[in-house]
């Protein structure tokens, strides 16, 4: 079935405290989204960011953004004040996201509504801990040590911390018992808020398509306290680090950083690590896009220490065995396999194998010929998802200000448009129009952002995922116009109930208030 997509990470929602939030302006969104009869809203990881702002580079794969936590529905339930969180200066530019002021604030905010909480505990809490105890109290006592050395990566706290020697842990777990407990808090917040969100825009026939990194911080929890899950010597260094090999683009090559995965392990582990971590995923989104799928059947290793990734090796992976073991277990999962780059026989062999539609990008399809397998004549088959852009690109009115007249000038008669500043809303309807089963575009390009829209430049540190909308940008013109596409080019969703403003507001109101209402069967016990 033919459906289209909206890609707008959760931070870049309208909001008036620093950074987009899952309450009124989210749900604004699922019925924006609604309303111009659209089915997916793409985000981004739901993860913690740590180094560079990144959302791919986590404390914890498992975790999620206390930044996303919204404070007027913690009011509406008791645990904050409007004075604890609206008298902070969260923005000093209205325009971009100041981490700096975030990292700041809200843990602040956060810790006054875990002391009303500790006064008046709320009901499904400790459900919430036991459900989530494979990952959540290694991740609360990471957090709580992190924040006892002022935010230092784990490799630079003392020797038997750093080891997880038994007596240096069991110590820190009693002197840090109310810090932990915080954190625990934190995440079931968080849990609590995109459970009632993802619910609404589910029985708003709205599906959430979210990404999972391949990789995993350094800095985290998870290679922390699972460091045999990695390929890493005595000392918990890495031996090799990820990346990608030097292209036209990117000459001397993307070196992430992260650690490798010691495969040879997950294999005789029959991939449970990674059966959970999709199992987790799964229960988040609905839909889950695997960021550099091409890594699980060989993947580019730089020696650690290196300072750019000009030498490297690529290494064999696990390939499809991973996904049809996890698939054994789970059952099918609905997986969109990002498959771009350098991109071998062996690993399209892996994608037939294993059935995931695979992605093509619009902007891509103009840097060759006319065979380039991004333009959509080229495309072979329909069960891929096609987008004009993704996070990574420039705005389609950014890539045009960067691209040579030649590109200009065949991109006009690919389009059949006659100026260039056609070319953005002709290249979102052909998009539309192909004959890909999934059609995606940021909302940066349905809003005509420049340059200023670019949500991440990779290999650049510093001034990434900071784009931000304001509430103007939803307007009901620009929702009818995204509907008339969708109609015209057979995406529409068909809603089985137009509900009224005054039933959408009630059923918010039944959202905010649903966690008070969440009965914990196991403190009942």
């Amino acid at each position: 079935m033919r459906k289209s997509g909206i890609l707008l990470h959760i931070s870049s929602l309208p909001s008036k405290y620093g950074i987009g939030r899952m309450g009124k302006s989210a749900y604004d969104f699922v019925d924006f989204l609604q309303i111009s009869e659209t089915a997916y809203w793409q985000i981004l990881p739901l993860s913690p960011t740590s180094y560079g702002d990144s959302p791919y580079q986590s404390f914890s794969v498992y975790a999620g953004n206390p930044y996303f936590i919204d404070f007027e529905m913690l009011e509406q339930i008791g645990l904050l004040e409007h004075e604890d969180y609206a008298s902070m200066l969260w923005q000093r530019n209205a325009d971009i996201i100041d981490y700096e002021l975030l990292y700041r604030n809200n843990i602040t905010v956060l810790r006054r509504a875990f002391t009303r909480f500790k006064k008046k505990r709320m009901r499904g809490y400790t459900a919430f801990k036991n459900a989530n105890k494979h990952w959540l109290p290694e991740y609360a006592l990471f957090m709580a040590l992190k924040a006892s050395h002022d935010g230092k990566p784990w490799y630079e706290w003392e020797t038997e911390l750093a080891m997880r020697e038994k007596n240096a842990i069991e110590n820190a777990k009693k002197t840090l018992a109310d810090e932990i407990e915080l954190y625990c808090f934190i995440q079931f917040l968080f849990s609590q808020q995109w459970n009632s969100l993802k619910k609404y825009a589910n029985q708003h026939q709205v599906e959430i398509i979210g990404d999972m990194p391949i990789y995993v911080a350094y800095d985290s929890a998870d290679v922390w306290a699972s460091p045999e899950l990695f390929a890493l010597d005595e000392n918990k260094k890495p031996i090799e680090v990820a990346g990608c090999p030097p292209d036209p683009f990117s000459p001397t090559g993307q070196l992430w950083g992260n650690p490798l995965y010691d495969w040879e392990y997950h294999r005789k582990n029959n991939y449970d690590w990674w059966t959970s971590r999709l199992k987790f995923a799964a229960s988040l989104y609905d839909v889950i896009r695997i960021d550099h799928f091409r890594g699980f059947e060989s993947y580019y290793t730089i020696p650690y220490g290196n300072q750019n990734a000009i030498k490297g090796k690529w290494r064999k992976g696990p390939n499809k065995k991973l996904f049809q073991t996890v698939e054994r277990e789970l059952g099918n999962l609905n997986i969109i396999a990002e498959d771009l780059g350098f991109i071998t026989p062996a690993v399209r062999n892996m994608l037939k194998a294993l059935q995931y539609p695979g992605m093509k990008v619009l902007q891509f399809g103009f840097d060759s010929d006319t065979e380039n397998e991004h333009l959509p004549h080229n495309f072979s088959s329909s069960k891929c998802v096609v987008y004009t852009g993704t996070h990574d690109n420039q705005t389609l009115k950014g890539w045009l200000e960067d691209s040579s007249k030649n590109t200009v000038k065949y991109a006009k008669k690919y389009f059949r448009v006659k100026k260039k500043s056609e070319i953005p809303d002709a290249m979102i309807a052909c998009a539309w129009q192909s004959i890909a089963e999934l059609a995606v575009a940021q909302m940066q390009d349905f809003l005509h952002e420049g340059k200023s829209g670019r949500m991440n430049t990779p290999s650049v540190l510093g001034g990434n995922w900071q784009y931000r909308t304001c509430e103007e940008d939803f307007s009901a013109e620009l929702a009818k116009q995204i509907r008339k596409l969708n109609r015209i080019y057979g995406r529409a969703v068909k809603f089985k109930k137009k509900e009224t403003k005054k039933e959408i507001k009630k059923e918010i109101s039944v959202k905010n208030t649903e966690t008070e209402k969440n009965i914990d069967s196991e403190e009942k016990k």
